[in-house]
């Protein structure tokens, strides 16, 4: 890129072929507070409807392990398989937590970026290991923004916990008085308030966050004009080749078109602006069909070559002015002008004493 392009301002959108290139190397607007608090979401939830059973489960599991401690004879064997057994049971009974977790994690980021696949953020590169690049990123204004955000999140949480543990010091005197099942449903209620007001602070940190993320990412993708003239060059082309190949088409399409100027049976003219070639072999064609066409100077050659061939040159201003808009080269007269067109063809076959209408 030229000094002269790095100079200028980027105050153009992005287009889709830079946020397809972005996309491909991993670059997207992501928030990790959305997968965050979506995880804690989740949790909650989960912990709410299974909190029960879950602590039930763990009871048990401990209440079966003192139980029997007193049964095993200490061996590796056995240690062992104590080991394993344990490991069985207490997987069993957190897979639901856990599966939970990695099921929120995955929509937690599909729902920001969809589907997507991309091996660049986990290429190895040496700019992630450069000290000097370290520094930089450690001081960059994302780096003190994300600093910044941290701790007003964690005063904000600090914040919201103390007023919930506040609200409720008075009720801890009577807590004297309760079972220790008691005691532990209260500063398990304590601590679900905790988390679920946690929750509702983190879940708009989380919205503001993602709409900060989106903001950055676009401003990170805008282009300078220079760069937009350079991505339509490479992707369709230098726009002077472009024309060149146009014209070059336009010329092998004409010269296709004068080659068949020869075989037309009559050439329609404006008198001098237009000329359509028109061509009808009533056993072989099902409809007249325009084999040339053109304006001005091709118009001119046009009837040039008919004059050379001797084909037959009827001025008839409207029908020529209409066939030149509505008709294609090499395309079949409509049907709402066979008539005009057959009552040229018959002046032009009465000139030729040949009788094909009758």
């Amino acid at each position: 890129m030229s000094d002269n392009d790095q100079d200028q301002e980027r105050t153009e959108d992005a287009t889709s072929r830079r946020r397809e290139d972005a996309r491909e190397k991993g670059q997207v607007a992501r928030s990790t507070e959305i997968v965050s608090v979506g995880i804690l979401v989740a949790c909650v939830i989960y912990f709410y409807f299974g909190a029960a059973g879950l602590l039930k489960n763990i009871m048990e599991l401990m209440t079966s392990g003192f139980r029997t401690a007193g049964q095993f004879n200490i061996t590796p064997d056995s240690l062992h398989y104590l080991f394993i057994d344990y490991i069985l049971k207490g997987f069993t009974i957190l897979f639901p937590i856990m599966l939970t977790v990695v099921v929120a994690a995955i929509l937690g980021n599909m729902l920001q970026i969809g589907v997507m696949f991309s091996t660049e953020s986990v290429t190895p590169k040496f700019s992630k290991i450069d000290p000097i690049k370290g520094i930089e990123r450690l001081f960059s204004l994302r780096s003190i923004v994300e600093l910044i955000k941290n701790t007003f999140k964690i005063c904000i949480v600090s914040a919201v916990a103390y007023v919930v543990v506040k609200d409720e010091i008075s009720n801890m005197i009577i807590l004297m008085d309760q079972s220790v099942w008691g005691m532990m449903t209260y500063f398990g209620r304590i601590c679900f308030k905790i988390i679920l007001a946690t929750t509702i602070v983190l879940v708009i940190l989380a919205i503001l966050d993602y709409i900060y993320q989106r903001w950055e990412y676009e401003k990170s993708l805008r282009m300078t004009k220079q760069e937009i003239k350079d991505e339509y060059k490479n992707t369709e082309g230098d726009p002077l080749i472009k024309s060149r190949i146009r014209r070059l088409q336009r010329e092998a399409a004409q010269k296709r078109m004068m080659a068949a100027v020869p075989k037309a049976d009559v050439i329609i003219t404006n008198p001098t602006h237009l000329a359509v070639a028109i061509q009808y072999d009533h056993e072989n064609m099902m409809a007249p069909k325009v084999l040339a066409k053109g304006a001005n100077i091709i118009a001119e050659k046009i009837k040039e070559i008919a004059r050379e061939n001797d084909i037959p040159i009827v001025e008839d201003k409207p029908l020529a002015q209409v066939l030149y808009k509505m008709v294609d080269v090499d395309q079949w007269i409509p049907e709402d002008l066979y008539r005009a067109v057959a009552e040229v063809l018959a002046f032009v076959y009465g000139q030729k004493k040949i009788k094909i209408f009758g």
